[in-house]
């Protein structure tokens, strides 16, 4: 474990606009085997970081003894959901990464504690949540010993950027028999 004294987690600036992009293409490349197009990642960051509205990026630096050798070796973004059920906002943790040479070291632990000191100092913030992707065990048991549980939602989207992943499934639809992609031209 790293010791506390030399990690630092703190807001992200355009200063760590290179090793964001680096780390969110390793990420996506790692958890979902994308590669992702570096100009439109960079700028998707950018826009982040100038306009606080859309999220706020966080790092965590190792210190080491001398400044210069300060090292960012984690990130993770926030984003906001209105919850009209709660008057408040969600925070949604995205984009985490950890360079895999300080994976298991605490990294991850201290960014998620630092986010949840941070999400209960703010009287509008009613909680916060993440999404994994399905297959990502070691991430899930990361994000239950850190005192997340898995929620009753499920995700869906219509990506209009990405190319989707999966190929339609051709499982028999529930009420009729019909392939579900069938389903999708038919309902």
């Amino acid at each position: 474990m790293i010791p506390a004294d030399q990690l630092t987690i703190r807001p992200a600036t355009l200063e760590d606009l290179d090793t964001l992009t680096a780390f969110n293409a390793a990420m996506a490349l790692e958890t979902e085997q994308r590669s992702l197009d570096r100009s439109r990642l960079r700028l998707g960051i950018r826009g982040v970081i100038t306009q606080p509205a859309r999220g706020q990026y966080y790092v965590a630096d190792l210190r080491k003894p001398a400044k210069a050798d300060t090292v960012t070796v984690g990130q993770l973004l926030i984003t906001y959901e209105w919850s009209d059920w709660r008057n408040a906002q969600f925070w949604w943790i995205q984009s985490v990464y950890v360079h895999p040479d300080w994976r298991r070291e605490g990294v991850y632990r201290s960014m998620h504690r630092t986010i949840i000191d941070l999400a209960q100092s703010h009287t509008d913030v009613c909680g916060v949540r993440l999404y994994v992707e399905g297959d990502n065990h070691i991430a899930k048991r990361v994000y239950e010993r850190v005192g997340l549980s898995p929620s009753s939602y499920e995700v869906y989207e219509s990506d209009f950027v990405l190319p989707q992943r999966h190929a339609p499934t051709t499982e028999p639809h529930p009420s009729d028999g019909r392939s579900q992609k069938e389903n999708r031209v038919c309902d």
